[in-house]
């Protein structure tokens, strides 16, 4: 079902009145929003809006200047790593270097908030990770190299990481901007299966109008809108946030909104974008 917005009293993540800057420069700026438990939310934005700055936040790799990021009703850096490590998991758009780690070694690495480091793995705990590699479809390259994997299944290991992990969210830093349309697809329906509270931040508008149940709309360090994708894109949003001309129509398939974008853009002498014979409808 998708909502308009969450009541705080009803969310399992909100962010209040949150601010960040580095070198001097506000990167965020006083942005609320609360994300209810079980949904699919999206982060939008052009390139330099705060999107990944704002994730980082969520998921403790920075502290904000002010503001709080509150966790099933705690403050998230009142909370211990390893508490935190077992609510949040965490996927990159980079996948990270494990050398000779085998996709069973890195998926197993979602044990450690649970087991620690040294902590020898149990038979229950092998079926574990064994049953999370064969759910992603991974179940033939279980003693393969991760680092041989192709971009679109090393990030389906990684969600069989965060699977083991047994999070209650599962936050996502463009994680198919790399990808194939195919593996984007399949990755985000994968995770979107898992049935967590997940928060993604998407370059793909029309897979995050398809996948998301409410989206959040940062440019410039603010967020500027927020709600379900039929009340969110729309082709002014468009214009005004990503510089575009475009339509917006229903999707055949599943009745979302669905983006056709004009073209022939040329750069005038004040270098701003223009489009020739284009309009918004």
């Amino acid at each position: 079902m998708r909502t308009e917005q969450t009541s705080l009293s009803n969310s399992l993540i909100s962010v209040e009145q949150l601010s960040w800057q580095t070198e001097g420069k506000l990167i965020l700026d006083k942005i609320n929003f609360s994300v209810a438990q079980g949904s699919f939310t999206g982060l939008l934005g052009p390139n330099g809006a705060g999107k990944s700055s704002l994730l980082r936040c969520l998921y403790r790799f920075v502290k904000p200047d002010a503001g709080q990021v509150i966790l099933q009703q705690q403050d998230i850096w009142q909370i211990s790593a390893n508490d935190f490590a077992q609510q949040v998991a965490v996927v990159l758009q980079e996948s990270p270097s494990h050398f000779n780690l085998t996709v069973f070694d890195v998926v197993a690495l979602g044990l450690i908030p649970h087991k620690g480091i040294f902590t020898r793995a149990q038979s229950a705990d092998n079926d574990k990770i064994s049953q999370a590699i064969a759910q992603v479809g991974l179940a033939d390259k279980t003693k393969q190299s991760f680092e041989h994997l192709s971009g679109g299944e090393k990030q389906r290991a990684l969600i069989a990481r965060a699977i083991v992990q047994m999070p209650s969210v599962l936050i996502m830093d463009e994680p198919t901007s790399h990808l194939d349309v195919r593996y984007q697809i399949q990755v985000m329906e994968l995770a979107k299966s898992l049935g967590i509270t997940i928060i993604a931040s998407f370059h793909d508008l029309n897979l995050a109008s398809a996948m998301c149940d409410n989206l959040l709309v940062i440019n410039q360090g603010k967020l500027v809108s927020q709600g379900s994708p039929k009340k969110v894109i729309n082709a002014q949003m468009l214009s005004d946030v990503f510089g575009v001309c475009a339509q917006v129509n229903m999707h055949p398939q599943h009745n979302v909104p669905h983006i056709t974008y004009f073209y022939d853009y040329f750069q005038q002498a004040d270098h701003s974008p223009t489009l020739a014979g284009a309009r918004h409808d």
